[in-house]
């Protein structure tokens, strides 16, 4: 069980992410795979740094660790979820005992200072718990580096109810004369299409249920809204931020994308169309772009240590980077992450009945979050502005 105070500092911790890295082209982000390592970090930080990432994770340094510890065990036991924690470190920096202790660790390697054959290591590890996704640690350990703590990421998920692909083409937007390798189904839950009332305006979500308690929620608002607002609203509107209409309740136009007409049917239920791009997003973070956001401002001054926790050895990060890849397709969803610090040392019948039909159509950039069902928890958020065309074909295996 993931504790609901962690499921809001991770989700908060995805929104401000997503908004602030969101620009015009595709991305995906995963908090969730980044938030336990600052965690792991905040226990035996001391001074500004301990402060400022306890303040990124929004939980007490005191408690961090074993919060960290608590999610990334939370997430390895989950069904179609594999977590994994990494951590190498040269022979000559001591740990200490009780910090060491309590990591979740699946390995503990030694960083040779050979360079080559550390990275093919790390690489190996990387590939071995994302399922060969992701083929590279996101960081280098250089002849100065210390010591590389990662944690690795693999969501998988299988639909309820597949997709049928299709050609996509639309005449308007950026995506305007192109065709799409589209994925198209209908069935009666009609509740999965919701519209909520966001102060930018209407968005609209649709949730695309996996069979392992597991789902994608797609996301769609204003042509003119930015994609990090509409990640940040998404996540908002996911932990029930804002007022909202599904299904029966909608009308024609309610939200961007929904249509909503009458037709015959054999029994009179409601029924969903749902059609969308297929995709796959891959990208590449600089975390000390941002350091402020994740609390690593202060951490990554050499010129003292901030992590006395850790080592008696003055250490300072780095670098921190993250490695994401996402693929939605007729099948199922799957996406991959490695997040990664480096510190080095501080210094048949006729229907005879009427039937409503609401119909979501995302045919422009929009975004899509993958949740945990039962907590709430977003695992992987990301914006779409370059699906795949309708001759190529899909770029990771759907296999679980």
């Amino acid at each position: 069980m993931i504790a609901a105070t962690t499921v809001r500092a991770v989700n908060d911790l995805t929104g401000s992410w997503a908004r602030e890295a969101v620009g015009e082209r595709g991305t995906a982000l995963t908090a969730a795979g980044l938030w336990p390592l600052l965690a792991l970090l905040a226990g035996p930080a001391a001074g500004e740094a301990r402060a400022e990432l306890a303040g990124a994770i929004g939980t007490d340094a005191e408690h961090a660790v074993s919060e960290g510890r608590a999610l990334l065990d939370a997430l390895a036991a989950a069904d179609g979820i594999d977590a994994a924690v990494g951590l190498w470190t040269r022979r000559v920096l001591e740990l200490r005992p009780e910090w060491l202790d309590g990591l979740p660790l699946d390995v503990h390697g030694e960083l040779s200072g050979d360079a080559a054959a550390d990275a093919a290591a790390m690489d190996a590890w990387v590939r071995r718990h994302t399922d060969g996704l992701i083929e590279r640690m996101p960081v280098a350990a250089g002849p100065g580096t210390l010591l590389v703590l990662a944690s690795a990421l693999l969501v998988r998920t299988t639909w309820c109810k597949a997709f049928r692909e299709v050609p996509l083409r639309t005449t308007e937007g950026p995506w305007a004369g192109r065709e799409l390798a589209g994925l198209h189904r209908s069935d009666t839950a009609s509740e999965q299409v919701r519209v909520h009332r966001s102060p930018a305006g209407a968005l609209t979500t649709v949730q695309v249920e996996g069979d392992n308690g597991l789902d994608v929620h797609l996301l769609l608002g204003p042509p003119e809204l930015p994609g990090g607002e509409v990640l940040r609203h998404g996540v908002a509107a996911l932990g029930g931020g804002y007022p909202v209409q599904s299904g029966t309740e909608l009308g024609d136009g309610a939200g961007p994308g929904v249509q909503v007409r009458t037709t015959t049917s054999w029994d009179g239920a409601p029924r969903t169309q749902l059609t969308c791009a297929r995709f796959t997003v891959d990208a590449d973070h600089d975390l000390l772009a941002q350091a402020g956001l994740f609390g690593l401002a202060t951490a990554t001054d050499g010129s003292r240590g901030h992590f006395p926790g850790i080592s008696a050895q003055p250490l300072a990060v780095s670098s921190a980077r993250q490695t994401v890849t996402a693929t939605f397709g007729p099948l199922g969803f799957r996406a991959a992450a490695v997040t990664a610090i480096g510190m080095r040392a501080g210094s048949a019948l006729r229907p005879q009945q009427q039937s409503q039909v609401v119909s979501a159509t995302f045919d422009r950039p929009f975004g899509f979050l993958a949740v945990h069902r039962e907590s709430g928890l977003v695992l992987v958020a990301g914006w779409v502005t370059d699906p795949d065309q309708h001759q190529d074909r899909p770029r990771r295996l759907e296999r679980r």
